[in-house]
């Protein structure tokens, strides 16, 4: 572990992939950037593990490569029920399923090679008008950086913890041995729930399930769906059910005095959505752009900017999650056009404008609806 710096430009509080995504882009614009956090890497968490294309692009403009060996590509993706089913290729690119650590252990490397001072196992107490607070001591530094999750502590302490909404929602993932059946992440829908599965290897996939309910589990979502039931009842289970939040949530502020928050820390989107991992790959180089510039305001308008095509996307698709009847009829329209699910996912990997959504999607879905 490297020594505690007396002194740093940026101190980030978290070392998660938007903690260190903030790091890597700080030290791109030549800061002293310090990141603590109280785990030891590479640190996992219960994600569905796929990356979608934007968040590919944001990967590469921090520098960050995944090698190649631990990724597993996917060309879209695709809705199932027990009706029907639709699937869309992405209109650029591609995405890739990767496990978390190995998504955590590259971003770790980029930063060590970026010049960043990672110090994990180490625990901030507090803030102060000059710094952070340590257990070992005071690390003085102009600015302080909240990358410390969905439960943020720099959030409270900055006095930024007012969410204008919040809603949350509970996700459990495991992984099995078996090779992927489909070049799509598949998104089955029943009431109340939603499962995921995403190929993260050429005989491993990625299984999540995402609800409201706290005490559901893969084992009881599973055989509403017979056919993927019958998939993996004999492959074999290669990780333990790690369970985390999935929370929507808008803050009013992003930032106080010399504090910004980035990541989840700063505001959520649902995991329905996939795209979390970007957002914060996003804000830390917003960030970082933003303090070069001496300009935090500008970093929260960049940030309000962000936000907003997945908060929408997300609260459009949890519409589906809530109603049955809105569920049943949407994807009997979806299956029977496809391309207005492609319209859907341009839109959602901000490949189409509003007006191409609206005419492409939004009116033939509206008929469609209204003639159920």
């Amino acid at each position: 572990m490297r020594d505690t710096p007396r002194h740093s430009d940026v101190f980030i509080v978290g070392g998660g992939p938007a903690g260190l995504a903030a790091a890597i882009a700080l030290r791109a614009r030549g800061f002293g950037v310090t990141v603590a956090d109280p785990a030891l890497p590479p640190i996992d968490k219960g994600c569905g593990e796929g990356l979608m294309p934007n968040a590919l692009v944001a990967l590469a403009r921090l520098g960050v490569s995944l090698p190649s060996h631990h990724v597993f590509p996917f060309r879209g993706i695709r809705f199932l029920s027990r009706e029907n089913s639709v699937d869309a290729s992405f209109p650029n690119g591609i995405g890739v399923g990767i496990r978390r650590t190995h998504l955590h252990q590259a971003l770790i490397d980029r930063a060590e090679d970026a010049g960043a001072t990672l110090l994990w196992g180490t625990q901030v107490k507090g803030l102060s008008k000059t710094g952070v607070e340590l257990g070992k001591g005071t690390v003085a530094c102009r600015w302080i950086v909240g990358a410390d999750g969905e439960n943020s502590r720099v959030r409270q302490w900055a006095g930024l913890d007012s969410p204008r909404n919040k809603s949350l929602r509970v996700g459990f993932r495991r992984h099995y041995k078996i090779k992927p059946w489909a070049d799509c992440v598949e998104i089955y829908w029943a009431s109340g729930f939603q499962v995921y599965v995403t190929p993260i290897g050429s005989e491993e996939i990625c299984v999540a399930v995402i609800s409201r309910d706290s005490h559901l589990r893969l084992d009881h979502a599973l055989p509403f769906h017979p056919e993927l039931f019958a998939r993996l009842k004999n492959a074999p289970v290669t990780s333990t059910e790690r369970g985390a939040l999935s929370a929507s949530r808008r803050l009013p502020r992003v930032y106080r005095d010399h504090v910004a928050l980035v990541g989840d820390a700063s505001g959520s989107v649902d995991a329905i959505t996939g795209e979390g991992l970007r957002l914060g790959f996003e804000h830390g180089l917003a960030l970082a752009e933003a303090l070069a510039d001496d300009n935090l305001g500008a970093y929260a308008a960049t940030h309000r900017a962000l936000m907003r095509r997945p908060a929408f996307m997300g609260a459009l698709m949890l519409s589906m999650d809530r109603s049955a009847w809105l569920r049943r009829n949407v994807l009997n329209a979806l299956s029977s056009e496809p391309r207005i699910f492609a319209a859907q996912l341009a839109m959602h990997v901000g490949e189409a404008t509003t007006g191409e959504f609206i005419r492409q999607s939004m009116f033939p879905l509206g008929r469609r609806l209204l003639a159920a």
